[in-house]
C-alpha cells in the first residue's frame, strides 16, 4: 500500500507544484505515493459558498468555519482513517526530521491548509488536528507548508531515493549539520579541494567529515550541539 496524501485547500490549483517535479515527481509518477486535493468551497452552502466569518469578540481578518471545514475533512478522512490529521500553522509544533520519519512509516496523512486568520477552533479540537509548523514566520496559507512537509516525508519512501544511503548522513539524521561537499575540478578560482578527500584513507576522510559537521553545528546551531551532547 503506497502512502496517501489527501490535501484540504481553498487553492487546489496550486497542487502538486514542486511535488510534481524531481524526485517527488517521479514517485508519483511510479505510485510510489498518491495525492489526492479537496477544494474546501464545495462543502461551502448557500448561493456565494462563503467559507468564512468575522471572529467572535471582534477584530482583523476572517476566520475559516467549522462545519465547513469539518465537512471537508470528513469527505476524505473517515473515523477509522489511521493516517494522522494535520494543520499547517505557525502556532503549532516545529517538524523536526525524527517527525518526518515517523510520518514516511505511516500510511500516508491529510493536511488541513489553513488561509486567512486560520480554522474555527472547534473544528480542530473536534476532528483532532495536529497542527504543525515549518519554522517561526508567517506565509500566506498553508500551501507551501503543505507541499515543505510532503516533500520532506517523500523523499524517504523506500524506492525514492537512487542511493538510500545519502539520506542516512544529511543533516539533522545524525544529530548534527551536513560536513561540507566537494567534486571535480580539484582546483576551481585558485581553491583547492582539502587533500584529505583525495587521500584514498576512508578512516581519515570520516575523521574530517565528523570534525567539520561538529565545527559547523557548533558555530550555526549551538542549540542542536548542545542537545547531541546529551545524547
Amino acid at each position: 500500500m503506497s502512502f496517501r496524501a489527501s490535501v484540504l485547500t481553498l487553492y487546489p490549483e496550486m497542487f502538486p507544484g514542486t511535488l510534481g517535479q524531481s524526485l517527488a515527481g517521479r514517485a508519483l509518477d511510479n505510485r510510489i505515493w498518491e495525492l489526492d486535493v479537496t477544494q474546501i468551497r464545495d462543502f461551502a452552502e448557500g448561493k456565494h459558498k462563503n467559507v468564512d466569518d468575522t471572529p467572535s469578540g471582534g477584530g482583523a481578518g476572517m476566520v475559516l468555519r467549522a462545519d465547513v471545514v469539518g465537512r471537508a475533512i470528513d469527505s476524505v478522512s473517515m473515523p477509522d482513517d489511521p493516517r494522522p490529521r494535520l494543520m499547517m500553522s505557525p502556532r503549532g509544533k516545529p517538524l523536526t526530521q525524527a517527525r518526518v520519519r515517523d510520518l514516511k512509516d505511516g500510511p500516508g496523512v491529510v493536511i488541513v491548509c489553513g488561509r486567512f486568520e486560520g480554522l474555527d477552533q472547534r473544528v480542530i479540537d473536534a476532528r483532532d488536528l495536529e497542527e504543525v509548523s515549518i519554522g517561526d514566520y508567517i506565509l500566506s496559507g498553508g500551501e507551501v507548508a503543505a507541499q515543505v512537509l510532503l516533500d520532506s516525508v517523500v523523499r524517504l519512501l523506500p524506492g525514492v531515493m537512487g542511493n538510500d544511503i545519502s539520506g542516512e548522513t544529511e543533516s539533522f539524521e545524525t544529530g548534527l549539520l551536513e560536513h561540507p561537499h566537494y567534486t571535480r575540478p580539484a582546483e576551481w578560482e585558485g581553491l583547492s579541494i582539502p587533500d584529505v578527500l583525495s587521500s584514498g584513507n576512508h578512516g581519515k576522510v570520516e575523521e574530517w567529515r565528523r570534525k567539520q559537521a561538529e565545527k559547523l553545528t557548533k558555530e550555526r546551531r549551538p542549540d542542536l550541539w548542545e542537545a547531541a551532547q546529551k545524547k
